[in-house]
């Protein structure tokens, strides 16, 4: 049931340049987002000169961030910020850090392996506590969920997923009764199938032969659907791209995709991009939400991308 309006607060939402669009969006879901600005500029050394606008008027009010950590040159002048707002007396502080960019480095598989995800959660679980308690900590469909366990007591993560915009945009598609969600692997199925359990499934794997790893249907049948592959995220497609081949082959009418995380390091974009005179564009659609921003800007009216907003969740969140 959703609350009435008095019951709601009124949040100051601050953003890293990149998140600027999205701050945006986010702010028109609510009159109760108000929208505050940061000066980002670097002294001649090139380390930040930032200045939170406007700091004076944000004693007892809750105050929110929404960062991005695209690359390792931005985080520093984000965490500056960060550290920095809960210390000028608000009421409570949440970061928004819609992209967990470290998730999948988890775990050590042999001795002298870094387990980076757990370095971004020890640097975010320093941040100052508020006057109202630790800060809250909103992350969309991070790598493993037993990360959560890997931050400290000073944040309350809170994960949040972006699944329930593509089943709504799965609805609206014209042969939404034709719809399989394929997983590309045994990890993906975990994560998502208990949130897509209506929709016919199918689970692919990856198994060695030789010097190769070949991706086979390990159960399910696609033939005759249109096959939506889910996963959270994606780098350079490869694994994304031998599913298709697959699913294809085994008699799938067209296959789309869905990831949450739409990262494509160099542009690795590009090769899911539909080509003019091109007979066999391998994606009907390939769906991404914009917790990568630089990624929304570089693939903006390009089939088969399209954009499925955080902005609505972001906002939610934030109550």
């Amino acid at each position: 049931m959703a609350m009435d309006k008095s019951s709601k607060k009124q949040v100051y939402l601050f953003y890293c340049a990149e998140c600027e669009d999205l701050a945006r969006q986010v702010a028109s879901q609510s009159d109760l987002i108000t929208l505050q600005t940061i000066k980002w500029r670097n002294f001649d050394d090139g380390f930040p000169n930032i200045f939170i606008n406007n700091a004076q008027d944000l004693r007892g009010q809750h105050v929110a961030f929404l960062a991005s950590f695209s690359s390792q040159g931005v985080i520093f002048e984000q965490l500056s910020v960060i550290y920095a707002l809960p210390k000028l007396f608000v009421a409570s502080f949440s970061l928004v850090l819609p992209f967990f960019p470290t998730g999948s480095f988890e775990r050590m598989e042999e001795e002298g392996d870094v387990a980076t995800a757990f370095t971004m959660a020890r640097m975010l679980s320093n941040i100052p506590i508020s006057k109202g308690g630790p800060t809250s900590l909103v992350i969309y469909d991070i790598h493993a969920l037993q990360e959560r366990f890997y931050f400290g007591d000073h944040v309350l993560p809170l994960f949040e997923t972006g699944i329930p915009m593509l089943k709504e945009r799965l609805h609206q598609l014209p042969d939404s009764d034709k719809i399989v969600v394929a997983f590309p692997d045994d990890g993906a199925w975990k994560r998502f199938h208990k949130q897509l359990d209506h929709f016919p499934m199918v689970v692919c794997n990856k198994v060695r032969e030789g010097d190769k790893r070949i991706v086979r249907i390990k159960e399910g049948n696609p033939a005759g659907f249109h096959v939506v592959i889910v996963d959270d995220l994606v780098q350079s497609g490869g694994t994304l791209i031998e599913c298709q081949k697959v699913l294809a082959a085994h008699g799938a009418a067209k296959v789309s995709a869905y990831v949450t995380h739409g990262v494509f390091p160099k542009r690795s974009w590009e090769r899911f991009t539909h080509k003019n005179g091109e007979s066999e564009n391998l994606f009907a659609y390939f769906w991404i939400t914009d917790s990568c921003p630089l990624t929304v800007k570089a693939v903006k009216n390009k089939a088969p991308f399209e954009i499925l907003s955080l902005a609505g969740s972001i906002a939610d969140s934030l109550q």
